[in-house]
C-alpha cells in the first residue's frame, strides 16, 4: 500500500511539473530597441588571433563569432583607442609640446591587429564599431603617465602646469575616427573613458561626472566641426552598473545628456539589473569571467565560466535593465587557458567554442540590430522569457529554463499570425541544435529543456 501511495504521489508530481504553460506575445507592445551583441579583441588580442591562427582554424574562429548559420552572429565590436608612448599603441605617442602645439599624428595601419579584426567583422556584415579610449596619453594627464589613473588636465579641479588638454584630447579621438573612416571602416560610437572609477596598472584615467561633463560638449563640437556628427558619444563604461547609474545622474544634472548617444557600463562590481533613468539607450559594454580557468561547460554548478550563468546575466540585462546591447570582453584567444575572459579558445590547431558563446548565440543569431523587445504575458515556471520583433517582421521568443525539468509551453500571439516556426535548443548535450516547434491555430507549442535554452523564430506568410 505504501508503494502505491508513493507512486501515486510521484505521478501527481510529474503531472504538475509537466503541465503545459500558456504564454502570449504582444507583438505591438514594444520596449527597448536592440543594437546587438558583441566582443572585443583589444590590447593586441586581435593581432594574436590573426598571427597565431591561420587557414581553416582562423576562419573557424571568425565563424564562431560572426557567422549567423554556424556561430553566434555577433554584430558589435569594441576597439580600444590606444594611449601608450609608442606609435603601435597610440596615434599621438609623443608630446607635441603643449595643448596648442601642432600634433604629429601617426597611424601604423595595424592598430595592434584591430584594423584586420574590424575588416574581417565587416565582411560578415558587422556595422556597429565602438571605439573606446582607456586613457588619454600620459602627457595630457595629471599623473604624467597613461597608467595608474590620473585625471585629464583642464577638467574641474585638475589643473596642470602644461595647460588644459581637453581640446587636444578631443582632437586625438576625432583623428582616430577619421583614420578608420578614411580606410573604409566607419566608427559608429566613440568613448573617452573606461572604468573611470577604477585605478589600475594598465591604461586608466579617472573621472567623475564633473570631469566628464566638462569634456563631453568639447568632444561633441569637435565631431560636428569635422563632419562626423553621425558618430555618437558613449559614456562612461564604469566598472559596475550602480556606479554608472550614479554617474549618469550626475551628467544629467549638469545638462550634458543631450550631447550623448549611449550610456555604457561594465558588470564587474554589479550586473545590469534595473533600468538607468535616462532617455538614452544603455549598453553593457564589457563583462567576463576573469577568475576561472577557461571552460566550455554549459551547466555544472552555476560557476562564472558556464554558459548558463551568462545566459541568465544577458536575460536579466535585456528583460530587467532594458539593455540595447551586451558585449563580452574578448572573442578568440590562442594558448591562453588560465581564465574564461574570452568566448572561443584554440591551441593553434583545434578551435573550441564555450558554453558562453552559445548563450550569446541563442539571442544574437536571431535577434538582429533594429529589433524591438516586445511584451509577453503569462509565465513559465523557473523560466525567463524574452520576445522580439525584427525589422524583417519575424518574431523571436527566447526561453531560459533554470529548472530541473522540461517545460512544455504553448505560445499565442497578439498582432502577429505565424506561418512558419523553427526552434533551436542549447543545453548540456546540444549547442544550437534544431528541434521541433508545432504550429497550429496561430500558436506554437515547444518543449524547453531542463537547465537549457530554446529560441523560436516565427515568420508570417508572405
Amino acid at each position: 500500500m505504501t508503494s502505491l501511495i508513493v507512486l501515486a504521489a510521484l505521478a501527481a508530481s510529474l503531472g504538475k511539473v509537466h503541465a503545459q504553460a500558456q504564454l502570449t506575445v504582444n507583438v505591438g507592445s514594444t520596449q527597448q530597441q536592440i543594437d546587438g551583441f558583441g566582443v572585443s579583441q583589444a590590447f593586441g588580442r586581435a593581432a594574436e588571433f590573426r598571427d597565431m591562427l591561420s587557414g581553416a582554424p582562423q576562419r573557424q574562429g571568425l565563424d564562431y563569432l560572426f557567422n549567423t548559420t554556424t556561430g553566434a552572429g555577433l554584430t558589435i565590436i569594441r576597439n580600444r583607442i590606444g594611449s601608450g608612448p609608442v606609435a603601435s599603441d597610440c596615434i599621438l605617442p609623443r608630446n607635441p609640446g603643449g595643448p596648442s602645439a601642432t600634433p604629429d599624428y601617426v597611424f601604423d595601419e595595424d592598430d595592434r591587429g584591430q584594423v584586420w579584426f574590424t575588416q574581417r567583422a565587416m565582411e560578415y556584415g558587422v556595422k556597429t564599431i565602438y571605439a573606446d579610449a582607456w586613457s588619454a596619453p600620459g602627457f595630457m594627464k595629471t599623473n604624467g603617465v597613461e597608467v595608474n589613473g590620473g585625471y585629464l588636465c583642464g577638467t574641474p579641479g585638475h589643473g596642470c602646469s602644461s595647460g588644459d588638454w581637453r581640446q587636444a584630447y578631443a582632437n586625438l579621438l576625432v583623428q582616430y575616427v577619421k583614420f578608420y573612416a578614411g580606410r573604409g571602416m566607419p566608427i559608429t560610437q566613440v568613448g573617452f573613458l573606461n572604468e573611470p572609477d577604477y585605478v589600475t596598472s594598465y591604461s586608466s584615467m579617472q573621472s567623475g561626472a564633473n570631469e566628464a561633463a566638462s569634456f563631453i560638449p568639447i568632444l561633441y563640437d569637435t565631431l560636428e566641426r569635422q563632419g562626423l556628427g553621425n558618430v555618437s558619444i558613449a559614456c562612461c563604461d564604469a566598472i559596475g552598473w550602480n556606479s554608472q547609474r550614479a554617474m549618469t545622474q550626475g551628467l544629467i544634472s549638469q545638462g550634458v545628456e543631450r550631447y550623448l548617444g549611449y550610456i555604457t557600463s561594465h558588470m564587474y562590481t554589479g550586473d545590469p539589473n534595473s533600468p538607468i533613468n535616462t532617455r538614452l539607450k544603455t549598453w553593457q559594454t564589457e563583462g567576463a569571467d576573469l577568475n576561472s580557468r577557461w571552460c566550455a561547460t554549459w551547466y555544472s554548478n552555476g560557476g562564472l565560466c558556464e554558459g548558463m550563468t551568462w545566459a541568465n546575466k544577458i536575460h536579466t540585462g535585456l528583460a530587467n535593465a532594458n539593455l540595447s546591447a551586451y558585449i563580452y570582453w574578448q572573442g578568440v584567444e590562442v594558448n591562453q587557458f588560465q581564465a574564461s575572459s574570452y568566448l572561443v579558445a584554440s591551441d593553434g590547431r583545434v578551435v573550441t567554442p564555450s558554453g558562453r558563446l552559445w548563450a550569446f548565440a541563442m539571442w544574437s543569431r536571431f535577434v538582429r540590430p533594429g529589433a524591438y523587445r516586445v511584451a509577453t504575458s503569462g509565465s513559465v515556471s523557473s523560466t525567463g522569457v524574452t520576445a522580439f520583433r525584427n525589422t524583417d517582421g519575424s518574431v523571436i521568443v527566447v526561453f531560459l529554463n533554470n529548472g530541473g525539468w522540461q517545460q512544455s509551453v504553448r505560445v499565442s500571439f497578439n498582432g502577429f499570425a505565424p506561418a512558419v516556426a523553427e526552434a533551436y535548443v542549447t543545453d548540456n548535450s546540444r549547442s544550437m541544435a534544431s528541434t521541433s516547434a508545432a504550429l497550429s491555430g496561430g500558436a506554437v507549442t515547444v518543449s524547453v529543456p531542463a537547465r537549457g535554452m530554446l529560441t523560436v523564430k516565427l515568420t508570417a506568410s508572405v
